[in-house]
This record gives structure tokens, sequence and C-alpha cells, in this order.
């Protein structure tokens, strides 16, 4: 029997201080996604099923970016990218570019199931996900106030609001691993863009080792091929933490910065940010811990 453990983050970057109301939500937010998954684990559940329970809750709330309070392009819509892979098996599904889905996530478990593709985009992608039973929304019932005024604060400033990500990895009591990540990418993105989110082994991976969910400036992500990059340091003997600390340093090489996310079998957790991020953790050896600053 392996140790159950659960991480799941929403984002990273230099997160206000100041709205004291909005990081209770996002507390809130967090530890309800948190419960989500751990239930699962704790009733022998698994793996991929707890992590994509956990994004679900998530993707509904709309303090974060993904679903229903994702980033907006600058022509003002979603676009949603969402990538899950199971560690045992090496399966994995992911959409990219999808505006019209409650739960990406749920339509990149889906495509992993049936296929027969791993990555899909676009309509096709939001055609192929409903015929498999994907919820399918009105775009306009996913964007949110905040998403609308992180766009106007961009169009006046050109610095984008949001770079955030939710995601979650997990290892259940049969010590399957697996990962999940899911985002309405940047605000002000050109239409099209797709981040290292949906990308595995960029934003999301895992295999028998470990498993892996990013959050931070994509294409920096995905220039150094983060994920894969980090468990192939697992994979020679490193520590976990020393793995994400170096995988993180060749980001920041390449221009960028965010976190990460970690599991490792054996249910070892480990979480690595250059800034704050909104994460959240458990395992049958430690207790629930919700965290935002990086000094938390």
């Amino acid at each position: 029997m392996a140790l159950p453990a659960l991480a799941i983050h929403g984002g990273a970057g230099v997160i206000a201080r100041g709205d004291q109301e909005f990081l209770a939500q996002a507390r809130a937010g967090l530890g309800q996604a948190l419960t989500a998954g751990r239930r699962i684990l704790e009733q022998g559940g698994a793996a991929l099923l707890a992590v994509e329970a956990a994004v679900r809750v998530l993707e509904d709330d709309p303090c974060f970016n993904a679903g229903r309070g994702s980033a907006l392009t600058s022509e003002g819509r979603v676009e949603m990218d969402a990538a899950l892979v199971d560690g045992e098996s090496g399966r994995a599904g992911a959409v990219a570019g999808v505006t019209t889905l409650r739960h990406p996530v749920s339509a990149a478990r889906l495509l992993l199931e049936h296929g027969p593709h791993v990555l899909m985009a676009g309509p096709g992608a939001e055609r192929h996900a409903t015929a498999l039973g994907a919820e399918a929304v009105d775009p306009v019932l996913l964007i949110t106030p905040r998403a609308l005024a992180q766009l106007e604060r961009f169009r006046q400033s050109g610095v984008p609001a949001s770079q955030g990500t939710v995601g979650a990895v997990a290892c259940d009591a049969a010590g399957r691993l697996a990962a999940a990540t899911s985002t309405g990418g940047t605000t002000g993105k050109l239409p099209g863009r797709i981040g290292d989110s949906p990308v595995i082994g960029a934003g999301t991976w895992a295999d028998a080792r470990c498993a892996i969910s990013a959050t931070g400036l994509g294409e920096a992500f995905l220039r150094t091929a983060f994920a894969h990059a980090l468990s192939s340091r697992i994979g020679s003997g490193m520590a976990v933490d020393e793995a994400a600390r170096q995988a993180l340093a060749l980001v920041r090489d390449s221009g960028g910065n965010g976190g990460c996310i970690v599991v490792a079998h054996g249910g070892v957790i480990v979480t690595r940010q250059d800034d704050d991020m909104f994460r959240a953790s458990w395992s049958a050896t430690q207790p629930a811990r919700v965290a935002i600053f990086r000094d938390d």
C-alpha cells in the first residue's frame, strides 16, 4: 500500500495582499478542491479521478484562471487549455483553444480514455468532447467581471494581469500517479495562442516516478520542456525538491518564472515557486494545508 497524497495549485505570481475578501474566497476554493480530490483518495479511488475532481472545482471557481474565470484574449473571448496524464499507463489527453466546454479537464479525460488522439484543439475538440459526454455551455457564462477588469487594465498598460493556471497531482493507495492542469492562458493573449498547460511534458506530466503540474509564463515552460526535464532529474536520482529547483532555474534562464507542484512515488509532496502561489496539499501523513504567499 502506498501513501495517498494530493497537491493542488491555483496559479503563481505576485499576489496582492490588500483584497482580503478575494483572498478569503480563494482560500476557501482551494480547500474545497482539496477536499474533492482527497475524498476520492481516502475511499481508495484512482489518482486520475482525484486530480480531475480537484481541478473541476477550480474550473468552476471564478477566483481562478480556468473554466469560469479564465483570462480573456485581446478580443475579449475565453480560449481554454487543459491536460490530464495517467502515470501508470502513460496515457494522456489534452485540449487547447476551447471556448464552450465547462470543464476542459474532463474533456481531456475523455480524450485520454477514448482517443483516438492525445491533443485536440478548437471547434473539433469541442465537437468530439461533447459527443463523448463533455458539458457545453454558452462562452459568455465563462466570462467574469474580474477577467473583464484585468483585460481593461492590460489594454491600458500592456502588462498581462493574469498568468495563472490551476492544477493537481496525486498518488493513490495503489501507488498510481496522475497530473492535471487547466488554464485560460494569459490576459490579452493573441487569439489562438496555446501555452504549456496542454503540452504533455511541458506544463503537465506523470510517470512511474512523479506527477507534475506547472504554472507561470507558458512560453518559457515550453522552451525548456519543463515537466519532463524535472522528471528526468528525479529519474537520475536527484531529490525531488532539488530537481524542481533546477528545472525552475531553466525556466528563469529562458525568460520566465512561475511554480510547480510535484507528488513523487511514496507520497512525497513538493511545492516550489518563484513568487507567491495559490496552493494546498494533503497526504496520509500530513494534515491538509492551504497557503497563498511565499512566506506562508
